[in-house]
């Protein structure tokens, strides 16, 4: 697996923007008592989640088509296969004439965590409850998965897209802007983001939800790095759960070169080494240890 796409997408067509929205909102949304009778991945779109999708189609136009992009921009689309995001993404395409779109690939792997089969209520509600004393990451669902789960097939994910654009499988004119948007679900959402920016896991474990039909843009810096900073304010990052250093990174990414490295990065280094001697001389390091005991 490559650790890190964005250095290894030399060969095709990098997006100027990969976006990442969450359905809208959804029966099960309003009432947890609707996965009882219906798999979770049958569950419908309220008429609000599908006014939502619509409305979001326009702030995604606007986001995508705003001063300063190639005229003759293009989208691909990836989406879960679940009903409320394939719904969610036919309101949002409602807003884009065709030319714009270059197709829509569905994608298992982008789809909701899998809580298990049929959810008793009451059961489930015990369950989410010993998830929160045991940690959102690692704890996994009976019968289901676990967010580490949904990070495996999220990684797996990150291949095809660095095989589409590495091997130029969408056919795109390298002169006109290319958007990737990725109509998912929170969680993996989340974990997209965590996979990208090598965020840790007590990182991930402070990130907020997306809302309904909310969307966050990772957008290409002056230098050739993808950030949120681009598109987005420090007060809507701290919102989403960013701590400082978080952003930090973000607004470094901004304008940093491909493929540089952030020595300011506390959670590369100085999160795991307290220590470390300044000197590779044997004396300073042996020094170092003996302080240490």
């Amino acid at each position: 697996m490559r650790e890190n796409i964005g250095e290894e997408m030399k060969g095709g067509v990098l997006p100027k923007r990969i976006i990442l929205m969450r359905h809208g909102e959804s029966q099960g949304n309003l009432d947890t008592a609707a996965y009882t009778t219906t798999p979770d991945h049958g569950i419908h779109l309220t008429e609000q989640g599908l006014a939502q999708a619509r409305h979001a189609g326009i702030r995604l136009r606007h986001a995508i088509g705003a001063s300063g992009c190639s005229p003759d921009w293009r989208v691909q689309f990836y989406v879960s296969p679940y009903d409320r995001t394939r719904s969610t993404l036919r309101e949002v395409g409602r807003c884009f004439s065709k030319k714009r779109i270059i197709g829509v690939r569905e994608e298992s792997r982008i789809r909701e965590q899998d809580f298990g089969n049929f959810q008793v209520e009451e059961r489930m509600k015990v369950i989410k409850e010993t998830r929160e004393r045991f940690g959102r990451f690692f704890y996994r669902f009976p019968e289901g998965e676990s967010a580490a789960d949904v990070f495996d097939r999220v990684s797996s994910f990150f291949e095809s897209l660095w095989r589409d654009i590495d091997m130029n499988r969408l056919r795109h004119d390298p002169s006109n802007d290319l958007n990737f948007v990725i109509v998912s679900h929170g969680l993996t959402s989340r974990i997209f983001l965590m996979k990208w920016f090598k965020w840790t896991v007590e990182q991930f474990e402070h990130l907020n939800n997306f809302g309904n039909c909310e969307f966050r843009v990772m957008q290409l810096g002056s230098g050739g790095e993808y950030s949120l900073a681009v598109h987005h304010t420090e007060e809507e990052m701290l919102e989403w759960g960013l701590s400082p250093d978080m952003i930090a990174d973000q607004k470094w990414r901004a304008t940093a070169s491909r493929g540089d490295w952030n020595d300011q990065c506390p959670w590369y280094l100085g999160d795991f080494f307290d220590h470390l001697p300044d000197s590779d001389d044997d004396d300073a390091v042996e020094n170092e240890g003996k302080l240490i005991l």
